[in-house]
Order: structure tokens, then sequence, then C-alpha cells
């Protein structure tokens, strides 16, 4: 009896063991918005068992754990979910699990429509990178130059200044790490496009914006460039640069601990050899000349943060002689002596989960004008035309991360003008300041769906007005690679002080913007189709002071706000870089633009005279590593634009408008071809890094004409000309310390 109590004892501990490691079954679906989802990865926490999902979502795997257990399901692209579930001795099936998608930078869609951005960290899909610049043939590499080649801008050549959809030079605005640049382009005279006054080699990225562009920026009707300044550098470097036309040499100092930086560079140009060498059209009685050096710093602070200053000053002249348009005289002569200064100095730290960015600048510009005529060889007593302006920006932005892609900012911004104007008798002087509040929200709904919602407000003390103006964007993921962006917004913009002659009763200059952005994007690959709609109200409208009533000099004045139009159009850009071609980057823009205006002195709603119906572009650079050249070649075709003779007369006691003579220019064509020879390239050992270039700008010669100038009766006229129709350049950079060379290539291979 006992020993078969032993026996019973030992079939029920037997029985015990087996029913405790006995196998469970776990089972379940993971979905997203109803759909499986495969690669999952589904876990009993801290324990081996497990699963993975497969291609509809579904999972199953077996377990001898009991009691409480936590389950976890993992991918990349979702958010880890932790389940709690009870283990006893029956199978579970736990159904559906619901996951939500993981949101991350990486993989979000941004809102793009009406921007294009280029930087070092976006240059997979990068447009006009700082490397792009420098290798567009004829763009000289200056960044506004280089925009030409993108969709949406005008070729107008006789002005400096962004043309953008059928807006004004002046209503494109240029900043530097947020900071408004009050003079980026060099003083010049009537007919001749001043310069950029800022090196390019200063600039790590950018973002374009030709419409819908950010609360953060105002005061302009038509698009923003916003250009990044370096950092750090990565080391110690000199260099050294010789042409013809111009002689420069600088120099970037980075201390032994890697968190101070500063630099000097100096150039000076002078056209008087090449004047010589080919036949221009303009008569430089004085040879362009200019001297332009530049000072920066950088600190990166203990605690994180970073100070930047640069600090500009250029200083040219030159001297042009025209045949005279005018009875009595045979030659008119300007003379122009010109100074800048710009300071930029930002501050960005981070406190906690928020960032500050802190910024100001001062600009000075003077332009100092000299009138004369010339008749029998003998020269007029001249008439001095002298302006002053000083400008102070101040910014500051605090930004406070929401999650991985949300984000909510805020800040103001202090924009105060003075100018003095002397000429003749006449005394101006116009001041205002200009004070702005902002704020603007990142929404990331999902990896697929995106918001950007923001609000400015301004007021001007000139004006003595307000202006509230709302801005909103969204961005959805259509496919894997296809994305699709809308835009919609308000800008205004105070008038352009030199049409303030007189009293009058101004406000704020308004535009709308709709945009309609799709884009495909792949490795090496991008395709870019936009729609844009922009409405003006409010614009200004002029008279021109007739000789003989109350000047003997035509001048524009200001009148009242009745002015409108509207611009509309469609744009396409591609661009493929070596994937089709081996060691070729191309891009190819065309741009179909309907605009029409009722403006400034403009008698009734016309097409502007800045404003071309059709544009096309096409860029293409090969680097040949046996070789170690870079070729690089660029066309630029637009239609052609129209041109207008406006003039006023007196009707009942008033001034009134017309158009005596107008017509249309010839289509503009421009073939160009550079070549950059880097002799030491992937030597290393060496200690000099040479770059040498030839240029031809306008290799076929063709006669291009920007406008023309009419007589103030309206009988006589001239065409306004670029000052050469072909121009070479040869040039060599030589960089001490710092093998840059590779900068000039690594977006071609």
């Amino acid at each position: 009896m006992k020993a078969q109590a032993h026996k019973i004892f030992f079939l029920i501990a037997l029985l015990s063991f087996a029913i405790g490691y006995s196998q469970i079954k776990v089972s379940g679906k993971v979905t997203f918005k109803n759909k499986g989802i495969h690669e999952v990865n589904v876990t009993l926490k801290d324990t081996y068992d497990g699963a993975t999902t497969d291609a509809q979502g579904n999972f199953s795997f077996e377990t001898s754990e009991k009691g409480s257990h936590v389950l976890t399901f993992t991918h990349p692209k979702y958010e880890e979910i932790n389940k709690t579930i009870i283990i006893d001795n029956q199978d579970i099936s736990l159904g559906n699990i619901e996951i939500k998608e993981q949101v991350s930078e990486i993989d979000a869609i941004v809102v793009s429509a009406g921007s294009i951005e280029a930087s070092d960290k976006k240059r997979a899909s990068a447009l006009l990178t700082p490397t792009d610049i420098y290798t567009i043939a004829g763009a000289d590499a200056q960044v506004s130059s280089a925009l030409n080649y993108l969709p949406g801008v005008q070729k107008v050549g006789g002005t400096e200044g962004v043309f953008i959809r059928g807006g004004t030079g002046t209503e494109a605005k240029i900043f530097m790490d947020g900071i408004l640049i009050n003079n980026y382009f060099s003083n010049s005279v009537a007919g001749i496009a001043g310069r950029d006054q800022f090196n390019t080699s200063i600039f790590k990225g950018n973002v374009f914006s030709s419409g819908g562009y950010s609360a953060l920026y105002g005061q302009a009707l038509s698009g923003a460039l916003l250009l990044e300044s370096v950092d750090l550098p990565d080391q110690t470097s000199y260099d050294v640069s010789v042409s013809p036309i111009f002689l420069g040499g600088g120099f970037q100092k980075l201390t032994n601990d890697n968190r101070h930086s500063y630099g000097v560079s100096l150039n000076y140009s002078d056209l008087n050899l090449m004047q010589k060498v080919f036949n221009y059209n303009t008569n430089f009685v004085d040879s362009p000349k200019g001297l332009n050096g530049n000072f920066n710093f950088r600190i990166k602070t203990k605690s994180g943060g970073f100070i930047k200053y640069y600090g500009m000053y250029t200083g040219n002249n030159m001297g042009v002689k025209s045949e005279s348009l005018e009875p009595g005289s045979d030659f008119s002569l300007v003379r122009l002596k010109g100074k800048s200064t710009y300071h930029n100095l930002t501050f960005r730290q981070k406190f906690g989960k928020y960032l500050l960015n802190v910024g100001t600048s001062y600009a000075f510009n003077r332009s100092d004008l000299n009138f004369s005529t010339e008749t029998n060889n003998v020269e007029s007593e001249r008439t001095r035309l002298l302006t002053d302006g000083n400008y102070i920006n101040l910014k500051a932005v605090l930004e406070r991360k929401i999650n991985r892609i949300s984000a909510i900012r805020g800040g103001f911004e202090l924009n105060n003008a003075d100018e003095k104007l002397n000429f003749e008798d006449v005394r101006k002087h116009y001041r205002d300041l200009i004070s702005s509040a902002f704020v603007e929200t990142d929404l990331g709904f999902s990896n697929a769906l995106s918001a950007k919602i923001g609000v400015r407000a301004e007021n001007s003390s000139y004006l003595g007005k307000n202006n509230f103006a709302p801005r909103f964007a969204l961005a959805y993921r259509l496919a894997k690679n296809w994305t699709s962006s809308l835009a919609y917004g308000i800008f205004y913009q105070n008038p352009e002080s030199k049409y303030i002659n007189g009293p009058a009763n101004l406000g704020f200059q308004k535009s709308e913007h709709y945009v309609l952005q799709v884009q495909r994007s792949s490795e090496g690959r991008s395709l870019r189709l936009e729609a844009f709609y922009k409405k003006y109200d409010q614009l200004i409208k002029t008279y021109n002071i007739i000789p003989g009533k109350d000047q003997q000099q035509q001048v524009q004045t200001a009148l009242n706000n009745d002015g409108y139009g509207y611009a509309k159009g469609v744009e396409v850009f591609w661009r493929d870089n070596n994937k089709t071609f081996k060691n070729i980057d191309y891009w190819i823009t065309y741009s179909y633009l309907d605009t029409k205006r009722d403006f400034l002195n403009y008698p009734v709603s016309m097409k502007p005279n800045f404003a071309a119906e059709h544009t096309l572009s096409v860029v293409v650079k090969r680097f040949i590593p046996e070789w170690k050249v870079g070729a690089n070649l660029s066309y630029l075709y637009t239609k052609g634009r129209p041109y207008y003779d406006i003039a006023s007369r007196w009707e009942d006691g008033k001034a009134v408008n017309y158009t005596r003579n107008e017509g249309q220019l010839k289509d503009y064509n421009s073939l160009n071809l550079s070549f950059n020879y880097l002799p030491n390239i992937g030597k290393k050992d060496a200690k000099v890094f040479p770059i040498f270039v030839l240029s031809v700008s306008n290799i076929l010669g063709s006669k291009n004409v920007y406008g023309y100038n009419f007589s103030t009766d309206g009988s006589r006229s001239s065409a306004v000309l670029p000052p050469v129709n072909t121009f070479v350049f040869v040039g060599a950079f030589f960089i001490f310390g710092v093998d840059k060379t590779e900068d000039v290539i690594n977006s071609n291979l």
C-alpha cells in the first residue's frame, strides 16, 4: 500500500511538471491603418521567445513561460508597442494589434512648394550648392547670376536684383544667417547691373524661395534668398588669386582648441586691361575699379553656443560716356564713386528645449554720381547726385521642438532705414522704422503629411500703418518618391523710398501667392513641376514731373497705391546627377510666365518690361578624372521682353502718363563654356593646390539687347547693351594648407 502511494505521488508530480512546461501558443496580427505590416519583431520581453510577422502581418510562437509578461512589437518605421499578457494554460489569440508610424526627421516629408534648399547636409537633393555656383559657366561665381539658371528667375541684365515670377528686382530680399542684407549689390550706373558684393565662398548653403516663403521673413512681394554662412573651417588655410582683372588673397586661421577661427581677405579689380583686348559696347572713360575687403570670426562656446561675425567694405568707381540723345550736346557722361560696408553679428544657443537665434546687422551705402555733357570736346559743369543710406537690422527668434518633426517658433524684428539725398537744390531725408512680430509652427502629422502655419505683423513708422500677413503650407507624400506641396501667403512691402519725393497718403504694397508643386526625387535624379498664381494689390502709382513745370529733371514721384496686377505660370525642373551619363551632372529648367501690371507710371495694365513669357536654361557639368579637368557648359534663352517709352503731359491741370514708343526686344541667347584644371588633386604630399580657370561667356557672340533709352521728346533712342558681347576670363587660384580642390568636383563624381 505504501509503495502504491509512492507511485501515485510520483505520477502526480510528473503530471504537474509536464503541465508546468507545456507550450502555450501566442498569435495575432500587426496592422497599420487596417493593413498587415511585414517584418515586425514580436518578442516576449526578457525571454528568447518571439516571432516576426509575415507579409500579411500575422505572427505566432510558442512559450513555456507563465504569469504576467510584456509583449513588445518593434519595427524601424513604427513606434514600439508594449502589451501586457497573462499566460496560463490556454493559447492566446490577440487579434489585431494596431501600431503607429514612427515619425522621424529623416523619413518625414517637408514643405517645399516655392522653395529650393541647397546645403552640405542635403547634398543628395540639393539644387544650386556652393560648388554649383562656382562651376556654372556664365555665372561668374555670383550667387545672383547662378539663380538665373533656376526656374522662376528672369534674366534682365540692365539692372541688378533678382527678378522672380513677374516681380521687380527690389521685390526679392536677400538674408545672411536670417538677417537682412540691405546692400547686397555694388553701386553702379544706369544700364549696368551692380555685382554681388559678397564672396560666394563664405556661404555653405542657401534656401531660395520663389513664392510662399516663411513668416520669419518679410518686406518682399516676390521671394527670399536665405544664405547661410560657413561655421568653423576644417583647418587653417591661405589662398591667392590672380587674373588679368583682379588680384586677391586671404586666410582662415583655426585655433588649436578647434573652437575659434578668424579670417581676412582683400581683393582688387580693374577692367582697364580687358578694355584694350575686347571690343566693349560701353565706353568706359574711367575703367571700373573695385576694392573689397572682409574680416570674420567664429566662436564656439563651451556651452554649445555659436557666435559669428562677418564684416565687409567695398569701394568702386567707374565713368561711362555715351552719345547724347538730347539736342545741344554730343555726349553724356556719368561718373560714379561708391562705398559700402556691411556688418553681421549672430548668436545661437540652446537652453534646454529652446533654441535662441539673435542677430543684428549694420549697412552703409554711398552713391556719388556726377553728370555732365560734352560738346565739341568741351565738358560742361558737373551736376552731383549724392545719396547716403544707413540701415540697422535686429532680429530674435526663439524655437521649441514639440517632437521630432514638429516645432513652434516666434520672435520680433526691427529694420531701421535712414537715407539722405542731395541733388542741386533738392534735399531729401527719408527715415522709417519697420517693427515686426511673427509666429510659426511646423506640424508633422505623420511621415506622409506635414504643415507649416505662420503669421507676421508689421508697423511702419513712416507710413503710420500696420499689416497682418498669414502664411500656410501643406505637404503630402503621394508615393515612395512622389511628394506634393501647396502654399498660400500674403506679403507686404513698403514703397521704394526713391519714389517718395513729396507728400502722399501711401500704404503697404500687397501680394498674394498660391503655389502648387509635385516633385519626384530618387537617388541622383529630381523632377519638379510647379504652378503658381500671384495677385498684386496696392502697388505704387507714380507720375513724371514734367520739365518746364517743376524741375528740369524728370523724376517719378509716388502718387497713390492704386496699382494692381497678376502673375501666373508653370515651371519644370529636371536634374540628373551622374545617373544616366557617367561623371555628368546636368539640369534643365523651363518657365512659362503670363503677367500684367498697372503700376509706377504705366498708363494702363501692361506686361512689365522685365518679364519674359518663355525662359529655358540648360546646365551641363563633366569632370574628367584622368585629365583632372572639369568642363562646364550652360545655355540660357528668354523670349524677347517688351519695352516702353512712357511720358507725361498736362491735361486739365494734372499730369497724365501715356506710351509714346513701344516694341519687343529680340530673343535673348547666351551659350557659355568654362574649364577648371586641378593639377595637384589627389596628391597627398602637395602643399599648394592650384586651380586654373578658363571661362568664355556668350561664345557665339549673340547681340543681346537689354532695353532702350529715349530722349525727353521721344524722337531719339539708344539700345541698352551688355558692356561686352563675349567675355573671356583667365584666372589662377592657389590654396595653401588644405586641399579644397575636391570641393570643385565632388558634386560630379
